[in-house]
């Protein structure tokens, strides 16, 4: 690894929203084994220590998730791409002209690879950009959306945890002994705030899912919008051209092998990000 490339990630973990996301983190571990867990089971007790190894493992692979999808480039278009337009069809070499004058990057004054665009925040195309996510400061693409995603699933499962150790311990807690005002404003603040984030993050889960299930991006999906209701206006059916089948799907994102779904650094399946696989191509 270049000095550049080290600097350049550096620089990008240090940014305001970034080391929020470490406070936050660091607040609700804090919180959740500390204080909540120890007043419901006791750190000492084997119940107790389950959990906090549970939640331990789980706050540590959102915490190297978060990393590896912050610090990952989403994907350069190389400097010497040129769309090949050559080796096809007589029929078909004018639509593909069409396409290829489409797929020119006015910003970048280049040429641009299918499912790839421009970010406005990075200055630059990237590959199979899904978007620009201000919490890791960086584009979500075609090398760090599996990380992006592992990432949102080890949240969405770690702040469920939060939330069972929070209601639990308010639930079997005696308020008549040590019921102040104050302390019962903490525990409904701490369980709203824990909720509030499993629901967004699970909605947010759920929203991929079918995006991988697809194999769409973000900002191919509001595309596909406009191109089925097209299609349907002009009494046509619309196919997303990258949609290969529901398994082969998801093995194009999260690779292969199972065992490695849940590992967000398992990325040796990726291809250049430059061609993908169409529905075409199966024909």
């Amino acid at each position: 690894m270049s000095s550049k490339t080290r600097s350049v990630r550096l620089r990008r973990l240090l940014s305001l929203p970034i080391l929020s996301v470490f406070v936050l983190v660091g607040f609700i571990y804090y919180i959740t084994i500390f204080i909540f867990l120890e007043d419901w089971l006791s750190l000492h007790s084997s119940a107790g220590s389950l959990n906090t190894l549970i939640f331990s493992v789980l706050s540590s692979f959102t915490l190297f998730s978060f990393l590896v999808c912050a610090t990952t480039d989403p994907g350069r278009v190389p400097s010497e791409y040129v769309p090949d337009i050559e080796h096809s069809d007589a029929s078909d070499q004018e639509s593909k002209k069409n396409d290829v004058q489409l797929r020119r990057c006015d910003k970048c004054s280049a040429f641009k690879p299918p499912r790839a665009h421009h970010c406005r925040v990075c200055k630059r195309c990237v590959l199979r950009m899904d978007h620009h996510c201000l919490w890791i400061n960086n584009c979500v693409g075609h090398r760090n959306y599996k990380a992006y995603v592992i990432l949102v699933f080890y949240s969405t499962v770690t702040n469920i945890h939060s939330s069972v150790i929070i209601v639990c311990s308010a639930i079997l807690k005696d308020w008549a002994f040590s019921g102040t005002i104050s302390l019962k404003i903490f525990y409904i603040c701490s369980a709203i705030m824990t909720m509030g984030f499993s629901f967004t993050l699970g909605t947010l889960l759920g929203w991929h899912l079918y995006l991988i299930t697809r194999n769409k991006t973000t900002i191919e999906y509001y595309e596909s919008v406009r191109a089925e209701w097209l299609a349907r206006k002009s009494g046509q059916s619309y196919h997303h051209p990258f949609d290969v089948g529901f398994y082969k799907n998801i093995t194009l994102i999260l690779g292969p092998n199972m065992l490695n779904w849940l590992f967000p650094t398992a990325v040796s399946h990726l291809k250049d990000g430059i061609q993908f696989p169409t529905a075409r191509d199966s024909l």
